[in-house]
Order: structure tokens, then C-alpha cells, then sequence
């Protein structure tokens, strides 16, 4: 739902004797909203080419021909704050170094991987407790909270953490709460924009990640929600009623779907969009009828120190708001407990809301399913094309041939347009 770092410790900022008046920011709560955000400027992406999606008003849309500036983009350091919070109804059974190292260094070795060393997540942990004013159980915490008591939970977090933290320091800001105390629901761990941005220490918090999960947490967890950060949407299906199978969209194969995923390394599609992949690894097919051979790189596979990077992404244009990507997927990188290997394909909409279904997998073994026993969804499990497989997909004209696989684990890929 809507993260090696230093764990140099200490408090972040120094204590101030005159606390802020905050509270007057805390008028924009009102029409605060967990999946909406005013949109910010478009910073222009010149490496964008035709295949690149032009970004709508859909919220964390996927188009890319430009950045929304209202998130920071993860393509230099970013430094995050870990604000531990107890309650007046519960003494806590983990120290915050404990729940700090619940998510650091595994949500910034994720990024790592995921960036090919471009972007570093650097956690600041707040080495002590700072206590809400407020019972655990006053809050109503769930998953669908109710605005006015997830204001309220807001209000107090940086009410309390502002006499001990200086928010000017750091681009994002966790808010941690107690696992152990008895209102704290696990379900309610999300990312919270703000209409209007909250002011203090003299800087704009748009957004904070309100972290509620259990000790030990979900695994990658802290990811998912970092993602959300860097305008990445939710990849899940949400059944109406809340029953049925979330994961039928994308299945494994990215950690917005599910934190669960056995290869949840982020689509090449959202590496894109972040900027940790360029032109030169990422082939746009346009024109004509003609085959076009690719070598595909796995994209989790680090590159080798002093090679050149090859392609990790094929895009076919299939409409004004929709194309085509192709990638290849093997047991390397954040891919490395993946249960099948191969070529994926998938459909891309810049006009779908996070959670309504901006990605969705292509099956090319429609029949089958596989890791029933580990799979969030063994149907797309087995979705990847692999040597000797060929597949058209349905309604784009578009063939996709696996030829061979290279002695350093490329896949030779033919792409068809089709009449």
C-alpha cells in the first residue's frame, strides 16, 4: 500500500527548547487523502523516446515522458528518518535498533540491486522511543482508517518527534510504530500524501510512510512502500469485497505487487521510469513488418565490472496510452529465489490508478501454473516464454520467439509484428 546504511545512531537533530508551531499545518489534514496528491511539475526526461508513455493525471500513473516533481527521484542518495513511536497503554518489547534492523540494510540492499548501484537509501534511525499522548487504541488504527483518526495519529507523531528530529535533514520520513501495542493493526501499514505539504524545520513533508508491522515484518515490506516514494504504483488487484486473489495482475514479478513475490525485482518498465535505465538499454521497436532479433540481459543480473551494459528492455508502442515490454527474468539480483526463468511480457496503461491494474502480465502458458506450494499466484508463476517458445499476444499483433540463450545467461529474443 499507499527502503546500508549508517545507523550512526543518536538522536538526529539536536533538542530545541521551542517546538514549532506545527499545528497550524495540520489544517491541510482535513483533506488529507492515503492515494491522492495534488500533482507537481513535470520535470522533462530527454531520454525518453516513442515508445515512452506520456504521463496522465492517473495517480503514480506510468507514463514517463516526464517526472512528476512533487516525489523525489532515487538517483542520488536519499536520506530517510526512522521515528520510533510507544504509547502510554503499552511498554515496548523491542528496542528501536531492533526494529530498525527489521528493514535496514534489507530494504537498501533491494534498492541497490534494483539500481545497479545508482541510488542509495541511507536509514537514520531514531535511537529511543518517543511516547504518543494518546492510547494505541484511541487511534483505530486498520487498514481503511478513518481520516479524522489518522490525522490525529499524524498531528501527534509530529508533535511529538519534532522537539528530537530536524526534518530539513532527510528526503523521507518513516513513522514506526510499537508492533506490540494492542491497537496497532499491521493492515494499516501505508503511505500517506498530503494534499497540501506539512511544514517544519523550515521544509515541505509531503508524504510520510507509517510503518505498523509486526517483529519480524512482511518481507520487503518497507520496499513496497518505499517504492510508492518514488511515485511507483500499486500493481495488486483489490477485490471489491476483499476476498478473492490480490495478485492476479502481476503475480510474482514485482515487489508493487506483492512484497511476497519470489521475484520481486521492480519491472524494467518502473527502472525506467526512475531513471536506472537509459536509451541504450532500452529498445523501442517502431515501424515496419520486419523480425527484430534483441539479446535481452537479465534484469536482475548486476553488470560485470568493466563490461557494457546491454539491453534489459524491449517496448513495442501499441497504442496512444498502452505498449508492450519485454524482459528478460533469471535467478539473479532481487530475482535470485525466482522458481521459473525466462521472457516476460507485459501491458503497460499510463491512464490506470495505482491499483487498477497499470501492469498486467502476460500468461503465455495459459494452461499451467507452477510453485503452488511458494507462488502468491502459481498461474503467472510459469508466465515467462523460455527457449524454443513462442507466443502472439492476444489482441496486439505483436509474436514474441525465445531463439537461444548466451553462454553468460542473455536471451535472444525475435519480436514479430504480425498482420
Amino acid at each position: 500500500m499507499e527502503g546500508q546504511q549508517t545507523r550512526d545512531g543518536t538522536p538526529e537533530g539536536v533538542e530545541r527548547p521551542n517546538l514549532r508551531a506545527i499545528a497550524a499545518a495540520f489544517t491541510s489534514l482535513a483533506a488529507l487523502a492515503a492515494t491522492s496528491l495534488v500533482a507537481g511539475p513535470a520535470v522533462a526526461d530527454t531520454s525518453a523516446g516513442p515508445c515512452a508513455l506520456p504521463r496522465t493525471s492517473a495517480h503514480h500513473s506510468l507514463g514517463l515522458d516526464s517526472w512528476n516533481g512533487a516525489f523525489p527521484r532515487p538517483e542520488r542518495t536519499l536520506d530517510a528518518a526512522m521515528v520510533f513511536l510507544s504509547f502510554p497503554d503499552a511498554a515496548p518489547l523491542a528496542t528501536p535498533d531492533e526494529l530498525a534492523a527489521d528493514h535496514f540494510p534489507a530494504t537498501s540492499d533491494f534498492f541497490r540491486r534494483a539500481s545497479y548501484g545508482k541510488f542509495t537509501l541511507r536509514a537514520h534511525p531514531l535511537r529511543q522511543w518517543i511516547q504518543m499522548p494518546q492510547a494505541s487504541t484511541a487511534y483505530r488504527m486498520k487498514r481503511d482508517w478513518d481520516a479524522g483518526r489518522r490525522a490525529a495519529y499524524l498531528r501527534d507523531a509530529i508533535t511529538v518527534a519534532d522537539p528530537v528530529v530536524d526534518f530539513s535533514r532527510y528526503d523521507i520520513v518513516y513513522l514506526v510504530a510499537d508492533p506490540d501495542a494492542p491497537g496497532v493493526d499491521s493492515d494499516a501499514t501505508k503511505v500517506v500524501n498530503f494534499d497540501q505539504p506539512l511544514s517544519a524545520d523550515g521544509t515541505d513533508i509531503r508524504r510520510v510512510v507509517t510503518v505498523f508491522e509486526r517483529h519480524p515484518p512482511d518481507r520487503n515490506v518497507l520496499a513496497h512502500e518505499t517504492g510508492h516514494v518514488f511515485d511507483l504504483p500499486d500493481l495488486y488487484h483489490r477485490p471489491m469485497d476483499g476476498k478473492g486473489d490480490w495478485d492476479t495482475h502481476v503475480g510474482d514479478w514485482d515487489v508493487m505487487g506483492s512484497q511476497f513475490g519470489l521475484a520481486p525485482e521492480l519491472f524494467g518498465w518502473h527502472k525506467w521510469k526512475l531513471g536506472w535505465l537509459d536509451e541504450r538499454q532500452v529498445r523501442c521497436i517502431t515501424g515496419g513488418r520486419a523480425d527484430r532479433m534483441i539479446t535481452l540481459e537479465a534484469l536482475g543480473a548486476e553488470p560485470a565490472p568493466g563490461m557494457s551494459v546491454g539491453t534489459r528492455l524491449a517496448v513495442v508502442r501499441t497504442g496512444e496510452n498502452t505498449a508492450l515490454a519485454i524482459e528478460a527474468r533469471g535467478a539473479a539480483g532481487n530475482d535470485r529465489d525466482t522458481c521459473t526463468e525466462g521472457v516476460l511480457i507485459y501491458r503497460v496503461r499510463n491512464e490506470a490508478e495505482s491499483g487498477g491494474g497499470p501492469v498486467e502480465v502476460i500468461d503465455t502458458h495459459p494452461g499451467t501454473e507452477a510453485c503452488w506450494d511458494q507462488s502468491v499466484y502459481p498461474p503467472l508463476a510459469d508466465a515467462p516464454l523460455t527457449v524454443g517458445e513462442a507466443f502472439t499476444v492476444p489482441g496486439e499483433q505483436v509474436r514474441v520467439e525465445v531463439a537461444d540463450r548466451t553462454r553468460t545467461g542473455a536471451w535472444t529474443v525475435k519480436i514479430t509484428p504480425v498482420a
